[in-house]
């Protein structure tokens, strides 16, 4: 199997913007190449089967829409308070519009997940372990609520971007509507600061 890494980066971008254009039935190692700019064969060469490819499109899709960990260690150097869940839900959907592709590519994983099983419990699995962790980051950094305060608003979000990505203009025809929607789930989810 093939072992660079910069070539094996460079074709899972690839899956993931293919599989956010096309959908997982376009997913196939031909496409990739193509979308890669690779020769035929490569991606066939880095991956042995379709699920492989669709297991390291998981994590390298989680890692491409991480925040960076300075940017959120300096929004974290303040009081947890309700406005500063806030702030940091804007900031989400700033990086859902900067990387369209790589949320919407999440979606795609779980549809595909949600027909094979041997793909599910792999992806629920890094799922769980992201909610997990953002129960965790809220509750031990002393956010208002608690762990079902945070699944909440993770629901909350999660459908707002879903609906926010596939079909734009649902509900904010402009970006201000948009930002009062995310304010208001803030709002409704998280308790008043005590």
């Amino acid at each position: 199997m093939a072992r660079n890494p910069a070539r094996r980066a460079e074709l899972l971008d690839a899956a993931t913007e293919l599989l956010a254009a096309v959908g997982a039935r376009g997913l196939t190692f031909r496409a990739v190449d193509e979308r890669a700019g690779a020769p035929t064969g490569t991606a066939s060469n880095y991956f042995r089967t379709r699920e492989n490819l669709l297991r390291e499109l998981c994590d390298h899709v989680f890692t491409r829409v991480t925040p960076d960990p300075d940017q959120v260690a300096a929004r974290l150097d303040a009081p947890r308070t309700r406005a500063l869940e806030a702030t940091l839900m804007h900031d989400l959907l700033s990086r859902v519009e900067a990387d369209r592709a790589g949320h919407l590519a999440l979606f795609e994983l779980r549809m595909e997940a949600s027909r094979h099983q041997g793909l599910r419990e792999t992806f629920t699995e890094r799922f769980r372990s992201n909610l997990e962790a953002i129960t965790a980051d809220h509750v031990d950094g002393g956010f208002p609520g608690g762990p079902e305060t945070a699944r909440a608003l993770y629901l909350a979000m999660t459908g707002l971007i879903f609906e926010h990505l596939t079909l734009p203009g649902l509900h904010a025809e402009d970006p201000g509507a948009l930002t009062e929607l995310v304010d208001a789930l803030v709002t409704r989810i998280v308790p008043a600061d005590s």
